[in-house]
């Protein structure tokens, strides 16, 4: 496992990870985590952004979006600014709201393995219509 100190040159490595990838894809490799020090607590993580993008696939438009992440770490915890350049990796994706939000917490849950997460990912209105779409990990 991971501790904070040993983090020092990955972390520092993520700065050279923010070119485009030639597939278009998202990058789950660059996600870091440390090791959670309290992992018999109920302690609940809560991250967002109001900073989310992704293009859709039918229209070829960008969505914009809030993504929030609620989660309680077993061992691991996620490393922030490799979050934020895993999220940053879905601006040039093409993908539904949907399935961002399972492809999200899949990815998350596989990093850090958590006693439960939930991914909750709202849209801009767009068409006049509003969408809020929620994944689940665990029990909540």
């Amino acid at each position: 496992m991971a501790t904070i100190e040993s983090l020092r040159d990955d972390y520092e490595a993520l700065d050279n990870r923010l070119e485009a990838r030639a597939d278009g894809g998202v990058d789950p490799d660059c996600l870091l985590t440390f090791e959670y020090d309290y992992p018999n607590s109920d302690s609940e993580v809560v991250i967002d952004t109001q900073e989310f993008t992704a293009v859709c696939p039918w229209n070829e438009l960008p969505d914009f979006g809030s993504l929030k992440i609620e989660y309680v770490p077993d061992k691991q915890c996620i490393e922030l600014k490799s979050l934020k350049y895993y999220l940053l990796s879905y601006r040039g994706v093409h993908i539904v709201q949907e399935h961002v939000a399972n492809q999200v917490l899949n990815d998350l849950v596989a990093a850090c393995s958590p006693r439960r997460m939930t991914v909750t990912l709202d849209y801009l209105i767009r068409g006049g219509l509003h969408t809020v779409v929620t994944a689940r990990h665990g029990t909540a």
